[in-house]
This record gives C-alpha cells, sequence and structure tokens, in this order.
C-alpha cells in the first residue's frame, strides 16, 4: 500500500499545503495529497481561493526531485487538464492521479490522457465515469461502511483505490484502518490511503505491508 500524506506532513495547521510539509513528506518516503487552483496563469497549491502568495505545482514537482512518489491531486478549479500534463510531463512524473473536479472537467481531463480517478462514499455511492477512470477515491464522510472485500472487488476489477482515512473526518482511525488491513491487496500499489497521520499509518501497516 501506498501512503499519501494530506496537503503534506505537516506539524501545524499554518503548514499544510506548504513547502516546509512537502518536504517533509517526500523525506519520509510519503506522497502526498494537494490542492491545485490557478491564478495569473499560474497553477499554485491552493485549498480556498488563492491569493498569489501560494507554492506553484511545479515546485511541489521540483522538490519532489524524481523520486515519483504518488501524488493525489484534488482539482479546485476547472480548465487546468492541458498545463499539469505538461508539468508532469516535464518533470516525468508518471505515479499521479486527478480527482475531485466537475463532470464536465472530469470528461476533458480523461479525454486529454490523465490519469483520473473518480468519487465513491456513503453519500455517492455510483461513481461517476468508473469505466473511464484509472481508479476510485474510497470516502467515508459519516461512517465506516466499507469491507475489505469492497476494496479488494474493485482492484480486482482493473482500478485502483484510494481510501480516505477517517482522521480527515475527525474520525478515530482504528476500526478503518483494521478494515484496510484485512485486504488481500495490502502489499499492492494499486491500494493507497490518505491520511492527515502518515507515520501512524506507516507503521500501523508495518507488520503486514
Amino acid at each position: 500500500m501506498q501512503i499519501l500524506s494530506h496537503r503534506g506532513l505537516w506539524q501545524t495547521q499554518e503548514e499544510r499545503n506548504n513547502k516546509e510539509a512537502f518536504i517533509r513528506s517526500f523525506a519520509a518516503g510519503c506522497g502526498t495529497e494537494t490542492d491545485l487552483r490557478d491564478i495569473c496563469g499560474k497553477i499554485v497549491i491552493s485549498h480556498d481561493m488563492p491569493k498569489g502568495n501560494e507554492i506553484s505545482f511545479e515546485e511541489v514537482l521540483q522538490i519532489m526531485d524524481g523520486r515519483n512518489l504518488p501524488l493525489a491531486l484534488n482539482i479546485k478549479a476547472d480548465g487546468q487538464g492541458d498545463a499539469i500534463k505538461a508539468l508532469l510531463a516535464q518533470y516525468n512524473h508518471t505515479n499521479y492521479f486527478t480527482f475531485d473536479m466537475s463532470i464536465p472537467d472530469m470528461v476533458v481531463q480523461i479525454n486529454t490522457g490523465l490519469k483520473v480517478f473518480t468519487g465513491k462514499s456513503d453519500i455517492l455511492t455510483i461513481p461517476v465515469m468508473l469505466d473511464k477512470a484509472a481508479g476510485i477515491w474510497l470516502d467515508s464522510f459519516y461512517s465506516d461502511w466499507f469491507a475489505a472485500e469492497d476494496i479488494d472487488k474493485i482492484i480486482s476489477s482493473g482500478k485502483k483505490v484510494c481510501v480516505v482515512s477517517a482522521d480527515l473526518h475527525k474520525r478515530e482511525t482504528s476500526k478503518q484502518w483494521e478494515i484496510i488491513r484485512q485486504s488481500k491487496y495490502l502489499s499492492s500499489n494499486d491500494l493507497l490511503l490518505c491520511t492527515d497521520t502518515p507515520l501512524a499509518a506507516k507503521e500501523f501497516f508495518n507488520d503486514k505491508n
């Protein structure tokens, strides 16, 4: 399983989506989830509306320094597909997926050739464009609703799965992580976990991963 830090490996709330958090995450061997927006013709890292002083997506790829760790690119604004694809190609980064864009932008990104994950959760039970997607962003807003067999079924069908850790929704993780640990794909790179506590996740799964 590949572990992704949520907005970098941060130690304070202010460090989220900032350079120090990405440096720390990549040094620990973790990929990261981060948020992409555009301002003045440049793609920047920002969960909220950008102000112009944010770190750029290109800088994140430079910090990655060819390590090709997994990147989950949360698309916060439409129309970035071509620029994202060009930057990924420029830095030869192939271990990534985009997700959470609007449906029209999903169509465009898939047609552009980007690796797109569709969503499935306790709210959105039928994934959009699953046949065209490279994988599923598996979320659980209110409860730990899925079983290890659900993860296995998706991966067996040829799709990847990135599980959204319960801690992102302010829930305790032990029950959900134990479900994940029962997956027969625990040692596969087709299974990913996005969490605010990547080092704790590495320790939890270390005995079987």
